[in-house]
This record gives C-alpha cells, structure tokens and sequence, in this order.
C-alpha cells in the first residue's frame, strides 16, 4: 500500500469505520468486505459494513453477513450518518463512486479518510490511501496482502479466512482463468492454513442453487445462447419477462456469460438481460481481446481486460442492435489466434 506507514499511524487508535462495495455485489466484493471489516474489529475498531444492494443468498453463510447494512432509497438515513460521521471509509472492489449509487455522493463528500482496495482498471482518484493493483486476481487478494503488511495475518479465523478464499476463489473461476497468479496459490494456501475449507466454500457458492435457477440454465442454454461463428462471439438475451418466468432472484444469472466461452472457438461472451431500470450487460473474452475497453467506449462500464459489465438506457431491443452493429468493426481483433 501507499504510505503505509501513514496508514498504521491512523489505524493504531480505535476508528469508526465503514466498508462499502459496489452494487450487486459478488463473492469477492462481499468476501474481502466480510473479511477485511472482521480484522478490523478485531484491532478495537468500530465496524459498519454497508452493501448498496441485495446479494445472492448463496453468499449469505459468509462470516459478519448478519451485520450488513444493505442500502435502501426510503431509508437512507443511517448509512449517511455513518458514512458522515466515520473516520475511514473502506472502498473495495470498485474503482469510481458512481459504482455505489447513491451512497457515491455521500463517500465523496464525506471527511473521513477515505482508503481504495481494488484491482480494477483505471481508478478515479478519489482515496486518501490505496492498495490498487490490476495485476492482482482479486480484491480478496489484496485485503489478505494488506493484513499481511501490517503484520496481523494470524488474526485472520477460520471464518475470515473462509470469507478472503470464497474472493479468490471466484475471481480466478476456481483457479483456471488467466489472471491465476503464482501469488494466488500462495495466498490460497496461507489462508487454508489459517482454516478457510475449500471444500466447503466451494459446495456453499457453487452447489446451494435453487431448483428455479438450475431450469433459468437449462433454458439459456437450450434456447438463448446465440453464436455468430465470423465473430466468435456468442451472445444470450433475456428479457423481464423470461426472468420472471423462471422466478429468477439476484444471482441467479451470474456465470452464464462464461457458458458462452466455453464453445469451442468463441472469443468473445455477451450476456444481455433487462433489469426494469435500465439495460445490463456481462462481457468475458480470451486473449489480448479488451472487453474493458468495449464496455467503456460503447456501454458506460468497464472493468478487466476480459471480463468487464455495462449498462444503457436504451430498450433490449436496441441494445442487442447496437452491440451486433459494433462487431464488425472488431471483427480483425476477434479472429486473432493469441489464446
């Protein structure tokens, strides 16, 4: 971290501290915000974790989910004292406020020192201190190095060691993606030494699915999942209407962008689905492919080079129009052989 010694110096007298993630969050948002407020507590500290949105129920067993503060527009009050009135305000996993909603202005405006842990692409430069690295795999990564630096890794539990494992884990799709470091291993094992149960965690995120999710799947797969062979690219849609056929609830499609690499020959996964309150998009590629890059140009997000979301306000209709009109002109870059 950056002025680390700063860091200590602030942190050596009891804080009141807020963590925040970034809205929807995933395993390794909720994982290191779990697993960073649970070590903060243990050095004296006064802890508020604060999610802007619901989460899928598999992430629900992690350690501290019982104390989060999941922000709601009608109620709003209490996250804003909090965050107005801490001392330090913990921002993991997500690079720009605009990523938290609501609660973005609030951090922005906030006194408090304000510290980023995040391993995404071009970061806003909003934090007093930040631990920031893109080369690490995830945000979980990077909370284990941090209590690392600072000389308290045996503070970590089981429990917390269980909520840092479910982020790497994740992030790395179970250790097979590209961004599967040398360092990942060693922080995988560091924290099975400390009682994270791979097992364990594994049967709790991937294998605890709804019967409705499973036939959501089922019918992606069978009747969605679209592949344009002079691209490489494959795409699925869904609309509310199919969502709510299939009763789906926040969670139940994450991962079914990556169904689409597992073609033989696909570079390129596109997941669309209709929200109500505006248009999501899931991107994941091989190769030097920039997903990060499209999702900023043509869709207001971004992320990593290949795995990035983004969103519009136009209809499904027209999103699905606008995307197919983009690739030819990446058509060259998709049909590199660098993966």
């Amino acid at each position: 971290m950056q002025k680390i010694s700063a860091f200590r110096d602030f942190l050596a007298q009891p804080r009141k501290v807020v963590v925040l993630m970034h809205h929807k969050p995933d395993a390794d948002a909720l994982g290191s915000s779990l697993g960073l407020a649970g070590y903060l507590e243990k050095k004296g500290h006064s802890v508020q974790v604060i999610a802007p949105s619901d989460y899928p129920d598999f992430l629900h067993w992690m350690k501290g989910n019982e104390k989060v503060l999941i922000f709601q527009k009608e109620r709003c009050e209490k996250p804003k004292k909090l965050i107005s009135e801490a001392d330090m305000i913990f921002c993991l996993d997500f690079s720009s406020l605009h990523r938290i909603n609501e609660l973005g202005e609030m951090v922005r405006n906030a006194a408090g020192k304000k510290v980023l842990i995040d391993h995404h692409l071009e970061p806003e430069p909003f934090a007093d201190f930040e631990k920031w690295d893109v080369a690490a795999a995830s945000t979980a990564e990077l909370v284990f190095e941090l209590i690392e630096e600072l000389g308290d890794k045996l503070l970590i539990d089981a429990g917390l060691a269980d909520c840092l494992y479910a982020g790497v884990m994740t992030d790395t799709g179970s250790f097979r993606h590209s961004n599967t470091t040398p360092n990942v291993f060693r922080v995988a094992g560091e924290l099975v030494a400390r009682g994270a149960d791979p097992h364990g965690v594994s049967r709790m995120i991937y294998d605890s699915s709804s019967i409705e999710r499973l036939r959501l799947l089922g019918y992606v797969l069978k009747e969605k999942l679209q592949i344009l062979p002079e691209y490489r690219t494959a795409y699925m849609v869904l609309s509310t209407e199919e969502l709510r056929k299939f009763s789906s609830q926040t969670g139940d499609t994450e991962g079914l962008v990556n169904y689409g690499l597992s073609v033989k020959g696909i570079r390129l996964s596109v997941l669309i689905t209709d929200r109500k309150e505006n248009i999501k998009l899931s991107f994941r590629s091989l190769g030097s492919f920039s997903v990060n890059d499209l999702a900023r140009k043509h869709f207001e997000g971004g992320g990593h080079r290949n795995a990035a979301g983004g969103q519009t306000s136009l209809t499904l209709e027209e999103t699905l129009k606008k995307f197919l009109g983009l690739l030819p002109g990446y058509k060259s870059a998709l049909q590199q052989e660098d993966f």
